[in-house]
């Protein structure tokens, strides 16, 4: 698998980078091997700088591409970016401004890229149970409602690799927040498993957005171990990836 995978949903889209981050490529050594992407990990800054201008450039976005994103909180607020930043406390950020890629960083949690085709406004959204029991997405789409006039048949969205329902074990007091449709108990171990990618995607299409203008990755975190970082299964020792998104200059 190369550096990133780029959602077959916006391949149309001669104006748009998107792209999610795998763990190939990069010079980080074990447990961090080896495209690290986050900088909020024990691994050498200098090894997080280089793999970033990899990843970078892999996408045709320029190895010194203006970038914002923000230390997430597994929060859902929401920031409206309008220049390069490294931001604090958020967990989404929204932008209409060409040139300036945005991005959350995951190793678990889902990511969610939006692009909304007829007021050129892009999304990156960092969704963790928290978030999405607290409706980041919802909220996210909202915002650009609330600043751009977007229209759900506008909207094309990607749901991102994470954590997938057959890994993702909860406790109860955390299952209790899903609904029936995004969870299970094992019969015979009592075990709460909940769907992230699910709870995700119907936020989306309880927004408006066509089902046809959504796509889902086909891969996870756990299952896909080899090729992505997932810090459950490493028990917090890993890397993280990066999904991105913008529009061209």
């Amino acid at each position: 698998m190369p550096l990133y995978y780029i959602p077959t949903l916006f391949t149309r889209f001669d104006k748009l980078i998107a792209a999610e981050s795998t763990r190939h490529g990069g010079i980080s050594p074990a447990p961090y091997g080896s495209l690290n992407l986050g900088i909020n990990t024990p691994d050498d800054s200098a090894n997080v700088d280089e793999n970033r201008r990899r990843f970078f450039e892999a996408i045709g976005a320029g190895s010194s591409v203006p970038f914002a994103s923000s230390h997430q909180v597994h929060g859902t607020e929401v920031l409206l970016a309008t220049k390069a930043g490294r931001y604090d406390g958020y967990d989404a950020l929204i932008t209409s401004q060409p040139g300036l890629l945005i991005g959350v960083t995951v190793a678990d949690c889902v990511p969610i890229l939006i692009y909304d085709t007829q007021h050129q406004v892009v999304a990156a959204i960092h969704a963790g149970w928290r978030g999405t029991t607290g409706g980041i997405v919802s909220k996210t789409l909202e915002a650009m409602q609330h600043h751009f006039a977007t229209k759900p048949d506008d909207c094309y969205a990607y749901v991102g690799t994470c954590i997938d329902e057959t890994s993702f074990e909860v406790g109860p007091e955390v299952a209790e927040q899903f609904a029936p449709n995004f969870k299970r108990s094992d019969p015979y171990t009592q075990k709460n498993y909940v769907n992230l990618k699910a709870a995700n995607t119907k936020l989306l299409t309880d927004f408006g957005i066509p089902s046809a203008q959504i796509g889902i990755s086909p891969f996870s975190t756990v299952l896909n171990n080899d090729d992505y970082f997932s810090h459950r299964t490493e028990k917090g020792q890993t890397g993280r990836m990066l999904a991105v998104i913008g529009l061209k200059p």
